[in-house]
């Protein structure tokens, strides 16, 4: 804003004339008013982007380290600018004895807050924390302050394009917009080479095409330089540095100086001025902005301006479909085999295929460079911004000794849509056994062009069948351990007492233990009060072995393993049962993981297996084993999907596998809920058929495989495919 002591006398003229006349006339650039006029302006843009999208809501968040004066001060003006600015602001005070690695925690949850879009961290910052590992912490994208390595160099680059620019070089710029003067081919002086304003205000000036001359205190003959500036920049942090003689005439001179200087007229007994003498060289200026009033209320309203921003890239980013980055394939001929087409074939890196979905880094893990698990929690921002894409399943017909070729139709049907067809598409397929990779049906990984890669990776490093190896054995040695120990316990008192110790004399129930009362009708929980009947109920499961379900399993062929006598140690007692291993896939468990919605649906399921029943014919569960928990805890690795690709850099997620000969046969429910919502159109979109397809496979023969499907996998999700492909052979 413009405004002059001498206004209201002879009014304000915007011709040349006006700065020659033996300086008759200066004017006042005012940033109080003009960062007021922001403040309304932005309430009133954001108000308006909240009548169409109510869920846009600008976020500032400040962090106060220590309770100095000056920094709530400061804290304070930052608050109120943002609350008139219609921008949220919270104030997080944390202890001035926080530790670098507690506040570098506390950030980093900070940048993978989604509802939170500026982070500014109040400095300075106590002596003990390194200010500028502090600084960069702060994710580029949330660095509303303009401080992250990044947003600084891309700003001292020709041509770069920094996020955010700092709040008081930012300032100077606006209020230099406000003159109406252009800035091209103008001599600038800055004066000061801080990095937050005499180094960034200098690149912006060079941006305008200014001459820019810096100088700083080792500077030599500085009021001669000064005299040839059109326009000074006074950021030295000395008061009353600029001397009105030093300025040529019509100069533009903003003063970016807060100091204070002692004064006995004040009741505080001190004054605040700037680092130009006001009086001297407002009689030579053209355009002056004063000290307080000037660059200080401007760098609020920046700050606010640049969280208004960060909110609106970060509602664009959230609400865009996935970005389509095909990669071109080698289509001569003769085609190799697939391990060597994979070999010879560069894919994009994990993480680059994890950023065109949208995905984040807290949502993602990485192993290596092309395989990386995304975290079901995704499912939370998901299901709450995005509504599903289109779901279509691959099925087919005629089983072959070879397979059907449904997972290289999936395949080939997913990479068209994406790498020719330029829509937004993953294509979910279950994890591959050992059993068939070693055998004769092959890796489901594809075939020929169609192959997800690495194809070695994809056969042999994934990880989820491992873990459920080893949970599904650990079920199992539970089970064969829990009826040694009834067997050779005799007294059932001394039983229930070894399964309900005393810990530090108090002896408590656990939760699976809680459970099994509920299930038995005996409704204590102080593990004194059991009748010595209602012990014998609860210690003693009584399990038939003949009945038991629930074998060892191994994921490779090995056919001796089919069935053996377990128990043959003399450590043993002669208690031996005739039982078996199955191959890994077939695992009730991986059915559960293949079923469940999220990590407490599965434990949940587990706690339900039925592993066999007692002499009365009633079931015993994992839960009344004791073991689901345990059973669960080896599997919250598992449960997250595998990302990978294919040949031409399509998305595809990987994960579980149940055996087709007796269970479903196809990937997981999770697996396709965070696929759908990925490639699925945002709920504000008004093009709601605008989103892109999750392609996935039935397990063979669709009388089995589709069905299951159908009946199972579709009614425990609620998802429907909107169309089903059919593999035939003849």
């Amino acid at each position: 804003m413009l405004s002059s002591s001498i206004r209201s006398t002879i009014g304000f003229s915007k011709t040349k004339s006006t700065y020659k006349a033996l300086n008759a006339y200066y004017h006042v650039l005012s940033g109080k008013d003009l960062a007021k006029n922001m403040r309304v302006e932005l309430a009133q843009k954001i108000a308006k982007i909240k009548e169409q999208h109510p869920e846009f809501n600008p976020n500032l968040k400040i962090l106060q380290i220590g309770s100095r004066s000056d920094s709530s001060t400061y804290v304070k003006a930052k608050l109120n600018a943002s609350t008139e600015s219609g921008v949220a602001c919270t104030v997080e005070k944390l202890p001035e004895n926080i530790s670098e690695i507690e506040l570098l925690q506390k950030i980093e949850a900070i940048n993978d807050d989604d509802s939170i879009h500026g982070l500014l961290i109040q400095l300075p910052l106590p002596r003990h924390l390194d200010e500028t590992l502090i600084t960069n912490a702060v994710s580029a994208f949330k660095d509303v302050d303009g401080f992250h390595r990044y947003n600084v160099g891309e700003l001292s680059k020709r041509g770069g394009e920094p996020y955010f620019i700092p709040c008081t070089p930012n300032g100077c710029m606006r209020l230099l917009e406000e003159t109406k003067i252009p800035l091209k081919g103008k001599n600038a002086v800055v004066i000061g080479r801080s990095d937050i304003v005499g180094t960034p205000v200098s690149s912006l000036l060079k941006k305008k095409d200014c001459t820019v001359t810096m100088v700083h205190s080792n500077s030599v003959n500085v009021p001669e330089i000064i005299k040839n500036a059109d326009i000074v920049v006074a950021a030295c942090g000395v008061p009353k540095y600029v001397k009105g003689d030093w300025l040529k005439k019509g100069a533009i001179v903003i003063d970016v100086g807060i100091n204070y200087i002692p004064d006995a007229t004040k009741k505080s007994g001190r004054k605040l001025v700037g680092d130009v003498d006001y009086e001297s060289c407002k009689e030579k200026a053209s355009f002056i902005t004063p000290v307080p009033g000037g660059v200080g209320p401007m760098t609020v309203g920046m700050l606010t301006k640049n969280v208004y921003e960060a909110a609106l890239k970060a509602f664009k980013e959230e609400t865009k479909l996935p970005e389509i980055h095909p990669v071109a394939i080698d289509t001569s001929f003769p085609v190799p085999s697939d391990i060597e087409i994979s070999r010879r074939h560069t894919p994009k890196p994990i993480g680059s295929i994890a950023k065109e979905l949208n995905l984040k880094n807290s949502e993602v893990e990485y192993h290596g460079h092309y395989l990386a698990k995304i975290n079901p929690k995704v499912l939370n921002r998901l299901e709450e911004n995005r509504n599903p894409g289109k779901y279509v399943l691959v099925g087919g017909v005629t089983p072959t000794a070879f397979g059907e070729g449904k997972s290289t139709i999936c395949i080939s049907l997913a990479s068209s849509l994406y790498a020719h067809l330029n829509k937004p598409t993953i294509a979910n397929v279950r994890q591959p056994s050992l059993g068939p990779s070693f055998g004769v049906k092959g890796t489901a990984s594809g075939a020929g062009r169609s192959l997800v890669v690495p194809v070695d990776t994809f056969t042999l490093q994934l990880n989820d069948i491992h873990l459920i190896s080893i949970a599904n054995n650990l079920l199992a040695a539970a089970i064969d351990t829990r009826m040694f120990h009834e067997t050779t316990t005799k007294n059932d008192n001394t039983f229930y007492k070894r399964l309900v110790p005393a810990k530090n004399g108090k002896r408590e129930f656990t939760k699976s233990q809680l459970l099994r009362l509920e299930k038995l009708g005996i409704n204590k929980t102080n593990p004194d009060d059991l009748t010595p009947e209602e012990i014998s109920k609860f210690a003693k499961l009584r399990i038939d072995p003949d009945t038991i379900t629930i074998k060892r399993v191994v994921d490779v062929n090995d056919r001796m393993l089919r069935e053996i006598t377990i128990g043959q140690s003399k450590t043993e007692k002669g208690i031996t049962r005739t039982t078996g291993f199955d191959i890994a896939v077939a695992s009730e468990l991986m059915a559960i993981l293949a079923l469940s919605n999220d990590l407490q649906d599965m434990r949940k399921r587990i706690g339900r297996m039925v592993i066999g029943f007692n002499a009365e014919g009633d079931s015993i569960t994992a839960e009344d084993i004791g073991v689901a928990g345990a059973v669960t805890a080896l599997l919250v690795d598992a449960i997250k999907p595998n990302l990978m690709q294919t040949l031409e850099g399509t998305p595809v997620m990987v994960h579980a596998g149940p055996f087709a000969n007796i269970s479903i046969g196809a990937s997981s429910i999770i697996a396709d809920r965070i696929g759908l919502r990925l490639v699925g159109p945002h709920k504000s979109s008004k093009d709601q058929e605008e989103g892109g397809y999750v392609v996935t496979e039935a397990g063979f023969d669709f009388t089995m495989g589709g069905e299951r499907f159908m009946n199972i996998k579709c009614r425990n999700s609620g998802l429907s495919p909107v169309l089903c492909c059919y593999c035939f052979y003849g």
